[in-house]
This record gives structure tokens, sequence and C-alpha cells, in this order.
């Protein structure tokens, strides 16, 4: 919800879109696994980074600072090097975002004309949800800094009582998103991604397009136990992917990295958004869009199980294609890899045997998977099943308190989401997407457009949108509610429109270097151009709309949802 994303989110989105993988560095800071992958995979590493940046970065590029000393001459003693310490960064909130945010909310509150329909405290708490929505855009402060600000203002203005601000942090679906992000940690830090993702190499990895489907594979298989595209990216396969590069000669940021590197980097960025797409429990952005669809009226029953089957058969024929056509139109000047399966041989030797704690994950998340399939028919809730294997891998040693407190993103995850979903169900309550939907369906009957009409306009305005966002979860929060609820004014159906948006949520997380957490970590790592990244996000996105559009239009009628 990877739009509540598991990437290391703690940097949110700005006004000003970053143009260098530099700039990235800065907004989606991460640490790589290994810092040199001494053979094709990088070494295994015990430990595990923090989850840090926005999505869920896991992992930060090294950045290598240059040092700054003195020149010698004939007469003078030579002066040591020194680093230059790094300017102290600025504290407080950034002055113009915050008055553009703060100036947005006033000018709704006392210069726009209250609509009959619409009560005053409806019209207050709308305004102060704008200037909310305005500092994640414009990021005058940290997202959960912003957020508070925002709830804090809705209590001293008496817009919405203490409980009732307050209510959201009790809910079910972000207290489950809090604990994917631990999910994910223990993933990463048994090594057990890396281990599966190895497999697939050494399975599939005699060809450069062999090797592009293996990694694709294991991302897939590992995405429902892993909730975060961003940590995927990160922690797993961005290290794989640079030292099956490095050892063809694909270097990043020269002609060489067109060997190798680009088009493996290429292909699983635009892959990652159909296997987060596949499960509910890929990334954090689905789980929100389900619980926003709940406060608009719209249930849906065994929510795993409806997700997986709607999203199986467009999100697998994507899968498949998108390797292969980039195959074709992004080709690799390396078409063979006869070398990967020995070395990745190696690599599981270097490995050793699954470690306990490898096998304890296995379990666990085969268990949690298990019950988020079967839970309702044994009246298990999906968060209940989390907190069961939370609990099983503190119990076993897997992952200690420690982990889950350095875990920055979840706690600020826990606190931006909470204030953002918390006041859209009150902006619900209070009757003003009522009055939006009736008037969007208004506008869209003055155009006699049909419901699957609106349906396309709605969902492609909902993708083209996301230009301006820099954040998939920030997009949800902004954006989702009022496209379900004109989906609904305009005639579409409930659960159709609500899947069709979330799946969307996760498939614009490719169009640029800036629009997820993982596009910053595939960007930053060097082998792809900025004009690549736009024009291959573009087409890619035409592919996805293609296949969704024809596919899910058969399926989604043959299961229906329409």
């Amino acid at each position: 919800m990877e739009s509540l994303a598991l990437r290391s989110l703690s940097t949110t989105p700005t006004f000003s879109l970053p143009t260098t993988r530099s700039a990235l560095f800065h907004r989606f800071p991460y640490k790589p696994i290994s810092k040199s992958p001494p053979s094709i995979f990088p070494s295994h590493s015990r430990s595990f980074p923090t989850l840090r940046s926005r999505s869920l970065s896991l992992s930060r590029p090294h950045i290598i600072r240059p040092i700054h000393s003195s020149s010698q001459n004939d007469t003078a003693s030579t002066v040591p090097p020194t680093n230059l310490p790094s300017p102290p960064p600025p504290r407080g909130a950034k002055l113009l975002p915050f008055v553009i945010s703060i100036s947005i909310g006033l000018i709704l509150r006392f210069l726009v004309p209250k609509p009959v329909e619409v009560s005053p405290q409806a019209w207050q708490l709308l305004s102060i949800f704008l200037s909310t929505i305005a500092g994640l855009v414009l990021s005058p402060l940290p997202v959960g800094a912003w957020a508070f600000l925002g709830l804090t203002t809705s209590i001293v203005t008496r817009t919405l009582a203490f409980p009732t601000a307050f209510a959201a942090f009790t809910n079910e679906v972000i207290w489950l998103i809090v604990i994917s992000f631990f999910f994910a940690r223990g993933f990463v830090k048994t090594g057990l991604g890396d281990r599966i993702a190895t497999y697939f190499v050494k399975w599939l990895g005699k060809s450069t397009l062999g090797l592009s489907y293996g990694l694709t594979f294991s991302e897939a298989l590992i995405a429902p136990a892993m909730p975060s595209t961003t940590a995927r990216a990160g922690g797993v396969f961005l290290p794989i992917i640079k030292s099956l590069s490095l050892s063809a000669g694909s270097k990043p940021g020269d002609s060489s990295s067109k060997k190798l590197g680009s088009y493996l980097i290429q292909s699983q960025f635009q892959s990652a958004g159909n296997s987060s797409a596949l499960f509910l429990t890929a990334a954090a952005q689905n789980l929100l869009c389900l619980k926003l669809a709940e406060e608009l009226g719209v249930i849906i029953s065994s929510p795993w199980v409806s997700w997986f089957k709607a999203a199986c058969v467009p999100a697998l024929v994507a899968l498949l294609a998108t390797p292969l056509i980039l195959y074709k139109l992004y080709p690799p000047e390396v078409k063979d890899t006869p070398d990967a399966p020995a070395m990745a041989a190696k690599k599981l030797k270097q490995l050793g045997p699954v470690t306990r704690n490898e096998w304890i994950m296995v379990g666990t998340m085969l268990l949690a998977v298990s019950l988020w399939i079967f839970g309702d028919a044994l009246g298990i809730p999906s968060v209940v099943a989390a907190m069961i294997g939370l609990s099983i891998l503190l119990l076993l040693g897997v992952l200690d308190w420690d982990d889950c407190l350095s875990e920055k993103s979840a706690w600020d995850t826990l606190a931006w989401f909470a204030v953002l979903v918390g006041m859209a169900g009150q902006l619900t309550n209070l009757g003003i997407v009522t009055w939006m939907s009736d008037s969007v369906a208004k506008c869209l009957q003055s155009f006699s457009l049909s419901w699957p009409a609106a349906f396309g306009v709605l969902q492609a305005s909902y993708f083209l949108i996301h230009y301006l966002f820099a954040s998939q979860t920030g997009h949800v929060g902004a954006l989702y509610s009022a496209f379900l609820a004109m989906h609904l004014a305009a005639g579409v159906p409930g659960v159709l429109a609500a899947l069709a948006l979330a799946y969307n949520t996760n498939l614009f997380g490719a169009i640029t270097h800036y629009s997820s957490g993982q596009a910053a970590v595939y960007y930053g790592a060097g082998y792809i151009d900025l004009p690549d990244v736009f024009k291959m996000g573009f087409t890619m996105a035409l592919v996805n709309a293609i296949i969704w559009g024809v596919t899910g239009t058969f399926w989604w009628k043959f299961l229906g949802l329409y």
C-alpha cells in the first residue's frame, strides 16, 4: 500500500522531482547488502540494514565523497589531507513548501464558498485534509511529522474529538502493514531471499533471457511473503544483478552497461509491479487500498483469495511477456551467460546448507500465507495471522525486538497512514465523499458516458496523475478514495473498481525514476539512463494497459465481477 508501500519509506515526496542519481541517493537512501561482490553473487550477509525510505528502500548505494587535500609545494611542509565537513542538514519546516501547503487549506476554508450540502465541520476537515495532502507532495517536513501536524490541527480546531482523531491507530490493516515490514526484515536477515534467487539463476541462467526469467519468477515466488517491492529490489535482486553484470564486464555509468546490466535492471524493474499486483500481501499499498474501499462500503470477501483470483491471469501474462518484450525493445549486447549457472552453484556451496533460521522463516511464512488464504473459514483475521507469525519469529530468535524497534519505516508508516486513513474515514462519515461523487456523476452524465467508458477514463486519469507523485502510498492516500467514489457514482461495479485501482497502483511504480522506492533503487545503480527510464516506462505502461485491459476484460467477466 509498494502507493502504503514497504520500501524504506522514511522520506517523503517532494514537489521538485529529482533528475540526477545523486539527488535520488539523498531522497531514497539505501545500503547494499555487501560492499563489493567477490564473485557473480554478493556474499551472504546475516546482518540486515535498517529499512529506510518512503516505500521501503532497503539498501543504500555507496556514494564516494571526494577527499579535499591541500596542495604541496617545494618549500612548505605537506598539509595532511582532510575531509571537509558536510553542511548540517536544514532543520524545521522548509518555508516555501510550508506556506504553499498551508495556503491551500486556508483558501478552501475561507475563500471558497461552502456548498449547501456540506456541513461546516466537513468543510473544515476537508481543508485540513487538503493541506495535509499538499504537504505529502511538497514535503515541508518529513511525512510522519507533517501528518502529525495535520492531526493536531484537527483536534485544536475542534474539528475532530481526540478519540475520533486517533481511532485509526487501532485499524487492523495498518497494523498488518507494520508487521509486514518485520517479515521483510526477517526474509533478508536470514538470507532466504538471496538463496531462492540464486537457485533460479542456477536453473535458468544459461542465457540472458533465461536469467531474466529466473529473476522475475523468483521475485514472484517470494513476493507474498516479502511485502515490499523496494525491500526485494534493494535487499535481494539489485546485489545479484550487479554481481552478474560486473562478472560479464558490464559496468555502471559507461558504454559497457548495455552488455548485460541495463537489460537485467530494466526487466526486473518493469516486472516488479506485476509481482506486487499478483498478491494482496506483496505490497503494503494493496492492503491500504482494500481498507479505503471498505470505508466506502465496498467489502471484498476472502480478500487474499479474491485478490489473487482476479489478478492471476493478467499478472502472469504480463510477467511472461515483460522480459521477452524488453529483450526485443531494449536488447542486451550479451545474449548468452553460460558461466552463470556454475557460478550460482558455487555461490550456493558457499552459503552452505539451509540454516535453522531459514527453515523457520520458510515454515512461518507458509503458515502465515495459509492463514491469510483460509483465515476467513477458520475465523482468524489477517492481522492475527501476521501477529502469530511475528510471535514465532521472536520466540525462536529469528528476529529480536531490537530489529523491530529499529524498523523506523514501520513506525513512521503507522503514524502517517493512520492519520490519512482516519481523516479519509471521517470525510466519508461527514458526507464529503458523497457530495464529491454526486458532483462527478452529474459531470459524467452530461457527457452521456456509459460505465465502461467512464471506467476507462477514470483508470487512465488515476494512472497518468502519478507522474506528479513520488510515492505509491502517497498517491493512494491522496486520491484512491476520491477516484473510487467517482467510479461508484458512474455506475462501475464496486469490487471491479476497487481492485482495478489497486492493481493500477502497483503498475505505475515503474513509469519514472521517482515513481516509487524501487525506481530509485534501480535507477541509482547507474545502469540505465534517464531518457531510457521515461521511454521504456511509458512503453511498458502501454503494454501493461493492453495486457490487463484485454485479458482482464474476459477474465473478470468470467469471474462475475461485472
